[in-house]
């Protein structure tokens, strides 16, 4: 856990966005933005349709690693757990959202980058994401076996790109959709699946006969997002205070590996190379 913290705040520092790790002195803790929220409902947007980060149970409740983190925000932040309004975003309004007022913060598998930084702010890093690699061919055993592979990818995602980057000579088949890329899997016209590992994890719960290779294409920061502007920042402080005390008790790991998510042993990325 020790080298993981680092690394997180070490993502952040590369981009510049050094103030979003600043804890508040103790005295400062107290906020009226904290004591409004004693009596006012946190409103955090979340996904529902996420497996295992967000999504919905079989009896309609809402369930997965970033509605527990939402869930916990609330009880720390208000000593009330129902203190809470989780409002489903798609991923189209998971900033707008927040930017309209609609959101206090989203938690909504938010990857931080420099460019959505210009319109938002984000806290530290809850989790460390990723593009992966996910197929059900048994003489693939590692991400660089598929280098020369054919290898389907959502069309219009930033995950082309980057296996082109990490993959140059592999065969790309660009598909509109999740269910596109299984039916082209299943038929056999393509070797493996490249998409976030988070989502990956949800595929192979759904789907046994795949499995998720190691290691990660690439590394990519989840964060929560909140509106620009000094009123927030306390309680964007407030958070990160929480975030980093919750890496620190290992409490994230632990629910990150509650829900199947790849963590310290996944989070390993391989030099470059062409085979």
């Amino acid at each position: 856990m020790a080298k993981v913290l680092p690394a997180l705040i070490g993502l952040f520092v590369s981009f510049g966005w050094v103030g979003a790790i600043v804890s508040l002195p103790p005295l400062l803790r107290v906020t009226a933005a904290q004591a409004s929220m004693q009596t006012q409902k946190l409103r955090i947007a979340v996904k529902d349709n996420l497996q295992p980060l967000g999504f919905r149970a079989a009896d309609g409740s809402l369930q997965g690693f970033e509605i527990e983190i939402a869930r916990r925000l609330a009880r720390q932040l208000s000593h009330n757990p129902d203190a809470l309004e989780l409002i489903p975003v798609s991923n189209q309004n998971r900033l707008t959202a927040v930017l309209n007022g609609e959101a206090d913060m989203a938690i909504a598998r938010v990857t931080a980058t420099e460019m959505r930084s210009r319109v938002v702010v984000f806290s530290v890093p809850y989790y460390l994401d990723g593009t992966a690699l996910v197929t059900k061919d048994a003489s693939l055993r590692r991400t660089w076996d598929a280098a020369r592979r054919r290898i389907v990818v959502l069309n219009g995602s930033n995950t082309l790109a980057i296996v082109r980057d990490r993959l140059p000579q592999a065969q790309l088949v660009a598909v509109s959709s999740y269910q596109a890329a299984k039916q082209v899997l299943d038929q056999g016209q393509a070797d493996a699946f490249a998409a976030d590992a988070s989502v990956l994890t949800g595929w192979v719960k759904e789907f046994p006969e795949y499995q998720v290779l190691s290691p990660l294409i690439s590394i990519e920061p989840l964060a929560i997002v909140f509106p620009k502007g000094v009123a927030h920042d306390p309680l964007r402080r407030q958070v990160n205070q929480l975030i980093e005390q919750w890496h620190v008790e290992g409490w994230l790991e632990e629910q990150a590996t509650q829900w199947g998510l790849p963590w310290q042993k996944q989070l390993q990325l391989e030099p470059n190379r062409n085979p």
